[in-house]
């Protein structure tokens, strides 16, 4: 056998297996846009059960003491989800305020929490005199300490009862601002 033919049989089985080995690393397939598996996007990363969290200001009074029964990070969103969530807002005073629902939402970084379903804000005055504030659906801007909703609100007072659909809380400067349809129903002491 001519010397060309024997290197020509040696040579073009390892080629067809070089095409072969080189098609299957390099399909046509994997040229092709890659799409997400359903449901990833709302992938949770970490969950806390009972959880707790204390935090301190700068002058090491008490600012806040949160606990939820669950906490679910999702990874995509940087979206924290709290079921039950329970706050205790002290801002250094001694009257501190009590923010309770059944789920929430803590935004990317903390900027932004939605307080969602019963949503019941107390307080307890210098005097003894509880407020509570009850709505459906509640933003808190934390870094602001602004709160705000479009949703129906309830005031309880001392005082008497008010009624509002929206408002806007300046929490600083412990002022409302009751947007439309405000009816209050008021005792004279």
């Amino acid at each position: 056998m001519p010397k060309n033919i024997r290197l020509a049989l040696f040579l073009i089985p390892i080629a067809a297996l070089l095409i072969a080995l080189g098609y299957w690393n390099i399909r046509p397939e994997s040229f092709m846009e890659r799409t997400s598996a359903p449901g990833n996007d709302n992938a949770i990363d970490f969950y806390v059960e009972n959880g707790k969290s204390t935090q301190f200001q700068e002058d090491g009074k008490l600012h806040y003491e949160m606990t939820a029964t669950r906490l679910e990070h999702i990874k995509a969103t940087d979206v924290t989800l709290l079921t039950s969530p329970d706050l205790l807002l002290h801002r250094g005073t001694a009257y501190p305020w009590h923010v309770q629902s059944e789920r929430g939402e803590v935004g990317p970084e903390g900027k932004q929490v939605e307080l969602i379903d019963k949503v019941r804000v107390a307080r307890t005055d210098g005097k003894g005199r509880p407020t509570i504030l009850t709505t459906s659906r509640l933003t808190v801007f934390p870094d602001e300490e602004y709160a705000q909703t479009q949703q129906a609100v309830r005031i309880d007072a001392a005082n008497g009862v008010t009624t509002a659909q929206g408002m806007k809380a300046y929490l600083n400067d412990s002022r409302m601002i009751l947007q439309s349809n405000v009816r209050g129903q008021h005792e004279v002491r």
